[in-house]
């Protein structure tokens, strides 16, 4: 049964003026999960990830720089060398293999477009040590200002931790805050939050967006089964972080027809989460 009876909306003016806020972003953190890169065999598929490329170069033709989080590199691993495991010493041997493979994949996809990728790998030790964690900062900005694209991933190889949860969610909500970007945009496989599974419950409806209702809207992810909702927890999470350190974010549908130029457009799409001094803010 749905819960949308629950869940106090935003003001419709909060939401126009923080949905605004987020088109108006120069710096953008798109964050794409496993499911928006891999198809039903958890194989990596090119014809997703070249439409995530196209959706960002759209954000890139209106002159706004970007970050890409991605995922994928365990599914692109077990597509070249056919190995099924929940090992997780194994999947860290897949993600060796398919992390080459993944930037192949993104360089040769972004070349159409004439835009150099770089690849960064991060743990969370890079974030919790001030002198590396300057070190990535450096890095990021110097590649923004050269016009790159960074392209960065869990180093799945050391990092088991993270591996086991099995996505990129928080590091993308690391690396939005610390290197300040203006929006984070999560791209997975359902268009938003809902107040169900949709992909299991046909009442569940889109949450237009995430403010003093978190409280709400927390109590229906935590909820719910975390396998059957897709990860949505941590997204959620990542998302909230976000925005409680001043910051937009949305989670939306990586199979919508031009998202990313739809957000930058500031039309409705996913859910859109409300810096926690957003609905007081004039």
């Amino acid at each position: 049964m749905s819960e949308t009876a629950a869940i106090e909306p935003v003001d419709a003016e909060t939401v126009d003026r923080v949905r605004n806020r987020a088109a108006a972003a120069e710096l953008v953190v798109v964050k794409a999960g496993t499911n928006s890169l891999t198809d039903d065999d958890s194989q990596l598929d090119r014809v997703k990830l070249d439409k995530l490329v196209a959706d960002i170069m759209d954000l890139r033709d209106r002159g706004k720089d970007v970050i890409l989080i991605s995922s994928g590199a365990v599914g692109a691993g077990r597509g070249r060398v056919d190995q099924e495991t929940e090992m997780v010493a194994e999947n860290q041997a897949l993600s060796t293999v398919g992390q080459s493979l993944l930037m192949r994949h993104y360089t040769q996809s972004f070349d159409r477009y004439d835009q150099t990728v770089a690849q960064i790998l991060l743990t969370g030790k890079d974030f919790e040590t001030p002198e590396r964690f300057q070190n990535f900062k450096n890095t990021v900005e110097t590649l923004l200002e050269w016009g790159v694209i960074p392209v960065i991933n869990e180093n799945d190889a050391v990092a088991t931790e993270e591996l086991q949860i099995g996505d990129n969610d928080m590091l993308s909500a690391s690396v939005a805050i610390g290197i300040e970007a203006d929006l984070l945009v999560t791209l997975t496989d359902v268009d938003g939050v809902y107040t169900g599974n949709p992909k299991e419950d046909p009442d569940a409806e889109l949450i237009e967006a995430v403010g003093a209702n978190y409280d709400a809207v927390q109590r229906i992810v935590n909820g719910s089964p975390a396998a059957s909702f897709g990860g949505i927890r941590t997204k959620v999470e990542s998302a909230r972080d976000v925005s409680e350190h001043g910051v937009p974010a949305i989670i939306a549908g990586s199979a919508e027809r031009d998202v990313l130029a739809r957000i930058a457009g500031a039309k409705p799409t996913g859910t859109l989460f409300v810096p926690t001094d957003g609905e007081t803010d004039e």
